[in-house]
């Protein structure tokens, strides 16, 4: 294939902007589809993605577009929006020479599209501009096309309506005109970078790769660069909507490879492909590693399951190189895994795809994030699992991740955002005016006051306008306490967090609140207490059951009712003694779900 009649762009835009309408309709305008079929979200081919109405992975496909009579080939990598998938993005973006930053018309310049134009200048990408949902009544387009020449800098502007099919002809040639053909020479040692992967239980790993340098094909022996093991490859070929066989991919393509790959681990997203004899001397630029920001445990609901939970994970982890993982050991849930996540959005859909892709239900304990203890002794601990906790006479400081907050916002609800991070121990540090109508908030917030609620609780304040974009700034010293629940005298450590000391009461709280609603009473009194070290900081009592032990005394002498009455009260202390409160799974459900205003 001729290069210059080759392009490798990507769809990227804040969530919710029209990014999966608009690559239906380039797959309706280039005949990969039926126009009349009129099929919504083609590529999220996930069950999960076309319920929600987002992208979760990043998806690729080949296109043709006949353009003055020359054919040209599009490979196009439609991305996800959201904050906390933003890795997703990043992998696309080495893998194209160009971006169409899709901009929604009745909402202007959203905070997630500042980062992901940011993220593809990084990656020296030519950037489109596209105006999405010019057809709504509420579309300001010429105050979109004026925020987009003042932010971005660029003139050159496609109006479209993903929905109604509007423009689309027209932005197609604006992807042939100006981003530019793929660079690379088929005679020189081959480079190809792995964008992404997946496991087939019948063929392997499945490596979806683009081709920078020389060529690969079928029966070529390879090695992967970080860790020299060689394969031979069976299958190569391009990726329509479903894989078509070729017999070779040379520089500038994108396809996928099958070459008996057995082991989950060996294909690693970001690594490079060479051939086994005449390989490169240098692996190709990847792209950033993911830093999980939020960790959970998660452990099988029922026990046995904890080997299937166990290579769940390790295919998960092929196709999502974000997921981070390692066993962890609970006396209350017995044993699972230690899980790093991006985002709490990330940790919900590992949850459904466990539950639905592998049929393995699971219970997650409450999230927390990584912390630096600085120790008496001069040592530093990083601890992200309350468990290991330090004792604090040990401990001299702690610092915990600090995050750059942009919050974009209607001017109206400024008040309401203001409130709501300042409850979360945000520091405002500047805020501009984007136009009469927004305004651009900056903040420092810590990252244990954005993982539970503080998403919900934004849109809830600005009537679901506000848009939000975080990304880690530093560690900071802060006055940080470990919350243990203790469930008669006994601490749960599946249930522990660590908090700042201004929300350990509110907080700890909240949670023996929910415990009281869920646990079922017992033959005796269960007390739920949080605590802080020996000081008890909440309470609780759940009220033991009565079982009427007078009923048949009828009338007679008093002492008589009294020694029942007795009697019943020894044996509730003795049960009280040797009796185990039995929890229900609600429980570390409702955990989650307790209020961390």
């Amino acid at each position: 294939m001729n290069k210059e009649r080759i392009r490798n762009f990507c769809i990227i835009a804040h969530i919710d902007h029209g990014k999966s309408t608009l690559a239906d309709r380039f797959l309706e305008v280039t005949n990969v589809i039926d126009k009349n079929a009129r099929v919504t979200q083609i590529l999220d081919d996930m069950e999960l993605e076309q319920e929600r109405g987002i992208t979760i992975k990043s998806h690729a496909i080949r296109m043709e577009y006949v353009l003055n009579g020359e054919k040209y080939v599009l490979n196009l990598i439609d991305t996800p929006g959201h904050v906390d998938f933003s890795y997703e993005v990043s992998r696309s973006l080495a893998s194209c020479d160009g971006a169409l930053l899709l901009i929604d018309a009745s909402q202007g310049i959203e905070a997630q599209t500042m980062s992901n134009m940011y993220l593809a200048l990084e990656n020296d990408l030519e950037i489109i501009p596209v105006i999405n949902k010019i057809d709504l009544p509420k579309a300001d387009i010429e105050g979109t096309h004026h925020d987009i020449i003042e932010n971005i800098g660029i003139d050159t502007i496609y109006n479209i309506s993903a929905k109604e099919g509007i423009g689309i002809d027209e932005l197609l040639k604006g992807v042939i005109e100006h981003i530019p053909a793929p660079k690379g020479d088929i005679d020189a040692p081959t480079k190809a970078l792995i964008f992404d992967s997946y496991f087939d239980v019948y063929r392997g790993v499945i490596v979806l790769v683009r081709i920078f340098e020389g060529t690969l094909k079928k029966g070529d022996n390879i090695k992967l660069f970080s860790n020299n093991k060689e394969f031979a490859i069976e299958e190569i070929g391009y990726l329509g909507l479903k894989k078509e066989p070729a017999k070779l991919l040379e520089a500038g393509e994108v396809g996928y490879i099958i070459a008996n790959i057995k082991e989950v681990a060996d294909a690693r997203v970001g690594d490079t492909i060479t051939h086994q004899k005449n390989s490169c001397d240098v692996a190709l630029k990847g792209f950033q590693e993911p830093k999980p920001m939020v960790f959970s445990g998660v452990f099988p609901i029922d026990g046995d399951d904890y080997g299937a939970l166990r290579d769940s994970l390790a295919k998960l982890k092929l196709n999502d190189a974000a997921l981070d993982y390692e066993p962890e050991n609970s006396l209350a849930l017995g044993f699972g895994f230690r899980c790093g996540f991006l985002g709490m959005l990330h940790l919900e859909i590992i949850k459904e795809r466990l539950l639905r892709e592998y049929n393995v239900p699971i219970i997650a304990t409450t999230p927390s994030v990584r912390f630096i203890v600085n120790l008496n002794n001069g040592d530093h601990k990083i601890v992200y699992n309350p468990i290991d906790y330090p004792d604090p006479a040990l401990i001299e400081n702690v610092e915990e991740p600090i995050m750059d907050a942009e919050i974009i916002v209607p001017t109206e609800y400024v008040g309401n955002v203001m409130k709501l991070v300042q409850n979360r121990r945000g520091i405002q540090k500047d805020m501009q005016y984007i136009d009469e109508t927004r305004a651009s908030i900056h903040y420092e917030v810590p990252l244990i006051e954005i993982i539970f609620d503080f998403y919900d609780k934004l849109k809830s304040v600005s009537r679901g306008y506000a848009s939000l974009d975080y990304s880690f700034k530093e560690y900071r010293a802060s006055k940080v306490a470990k919350v243990d629940i203790l469930i008669n005298s006994e601490k749960v450590d599946a249930m522990s967090f660590i908090c700042h000391e201004d929300k350990a009461y509110s907080w700890g709280k909240s949670v023996v609140d929910k415990l009281k609603d869920v646990i079922p009473k017992h033959l005796f009194k269960i007390a739920l207490q949080a605590s802080i070290g020996s000081k008890i900081i909440s309470r609780s009592t759940i009220g033991a059951m009565r079982k009427n032990v007078t009923a048949k005394c009828y009338g007679g002498d008093i002492t008589r009712k009294k020694k029942l009455l007795e009697k019943q009260k020894e044996g509730k202390k003795r049960m009280k003694e040797i009796g185990s409160v039995a929890i229900p799974q609600e429980a570390f459900l409702e955990v989650l779900k307790a209020d961390r205003s």
